[in-house]
């Protein structure tokens, strides 16, 4: 047989099974899928991978990268419901100070800190897209890939968690957290490592409380999620047939409200207690994902 048709067969059978999980999306898995991206996208426990292993465990099969990315929609929208009044106070206050020319107040240094932090995930992420083909089948989603990462990235939220002053609030904000933030931001095209995780050990590195890294890792990340979810949208349209309408909605609403209520208990949990119940959880469940693939239990896809 050719290289060619090789290929062409293999490419075929990617196909296949891509179809074959998009269609065993019901309504009911869908829901269950939107409550396990809303309760872990704002955790610093990695949505990505909870979101692929619990269907997987359940016997659904990997729901898929794109329609992960498409119920992530439904936590942009709580974020915007919950951080409606930061939004839309900082953008205001950036915009004013922008027009009087104050490039030097806090209020523009944040509000630019949060533009320039989205750049480096979108110039990330867009050279993924279009330079790296497979990459959303190839190793880097694999289950043992993914136990690897929630382990280092464990290790690494105790670390800053540890050596982390706290000591710097919101008003503090500047140009420079939003860069660092932002480059640590680009981690997240990792799956395992976790958005919020990834953005909320940068922020304890760089010294800001426990309360304010969290709501900073919000702001910064709502962008890009919201155009992570509006790229791959396009693709599950094309894909509608299969996809159905209904689970798709039914996914986003229970993201939406799943979100929400994550959002609202981690900002006031991590107002009284550290983050070390994140990096046991994520050491925990690391080794409990090594320990499947090494019985047989779970397979490595």
């Amino acid at each position: 047989m050719s290289i060619s048709a090789i290929t062409n067969q293999s490419a075929w059978t990617v196909a296949q099974v891509a179809e074959r999980s998009v269609q065993s999306i019901s309504l009911f898995r869908a829901m269950v899928i939107g409550i396990v991206q809303g309760f872990t996208e704002f955790l610093p426990i990695s949505s990505t991978a909870h979101v692929k292993v619990v269907p997987v465990l359940l016997g659904w099969g990997d729901p898929g990268v794109s329609f992960t990315a498409v119920i992530q929609l439904g936590s942009v929208a709580a974020i915007l419901w919950y951080f409606w009044s930061d939004f839309s106070s900082v953008t205001l206050k950036a915009i004013r100070a922008a027009a009087n020319r104050d490039f030097k107040s806090s209020d523009f240094r944040l509000g630019l800190g949060i533009v320039l932090g989205t750049v480096p995930i979108v110039v990330v992420g867009l050279f993924v897209k279009l330079f790296v083909p497979g990459y959303d089948e190839s190793i880097v989603r694999s289950t043992g890939a993914i136990a690897i990462t929630s382990i280092v990235m464990a290790v690494l939220l105790g670390i800053a968690e540890f050596i982390g002053s706290r000591r710097r609030g919101f008003s503090n904000l500047g140009l420079g957290d939003g860069i660092g933030v932002g480059l640590a931001q680009t981690l997240a095209i990792i799956p395992g490592v976790s958005r919020s995780g990834s953005t909320l050990t940068a922020a304890l590195f760089l010294g800001l409380k426990r309360e304010t890294a969290a709501r900073f890792s919000f702001l910064l990340g709502m962008p890009a999620i919201l155009l992570a979810g509006l790229v791959s949208l396009v693709d599950v349209i094309g894909a509608e047939s299969t996809v159905g309408i209904v689970p798709l909605i039914g996914g986003l609403l229970t993201a939406l409200v799943s979100s929400y209520l994550a959002i609202a208990w981690l900002i006031e949990f991590l107002k009284r207690h550290s983050t070390w119940v994140f990096v046991w959880y994520r050491l925990a469940f690391g080794a409990v994902l090594l320990i499947a693939l090494a019985t047989g239990k779970l397979d490595n896809i």
